[in-house]
């Protein structure tokens, strides 16, 4: 196994996992900053109001975004494992 090839797979995997992780952490952030920006307005300083929201919107997001977060790893992982014989043979 070469340098280079050792540096695409953790590239490649570096690049999937952002990726799979980018929908929900957008959407968790985007979700905490509505709630601060309610916060703000109403001055209701009450800690645990984002958790609920942010947790409600993760799953939907993971609900909606989950088949295609699915079908990207699995097709990944395929790649990986039919080209160990390729890696192990160069």
């Amino acid at each position: 196994m070469t340098p280079e090839s050792t540096m695409t797979i953790a590239r490649q995997a570096i690049e999937i996992t952002f990726m799979v992780s980018a929908p929900l952490l957008i959407a968790a952030l985007v979700t905490g900053l509505l709630v601060s920006i309610f916060q703000a307005a109403t001055q209701i300083n009450e800690m645990t109001l984002s958790f609920i929201p942010k947790l409600l919107v993760t799953f939907l997001v993971m609900i909606l975004a989950g088949p295609w977060m699915i079908s990207i790893m699995t097709d990944y992982m395929q790649r990986l494992f039919t080209s160990i014989a390729w890696v192990a043979i160069g």
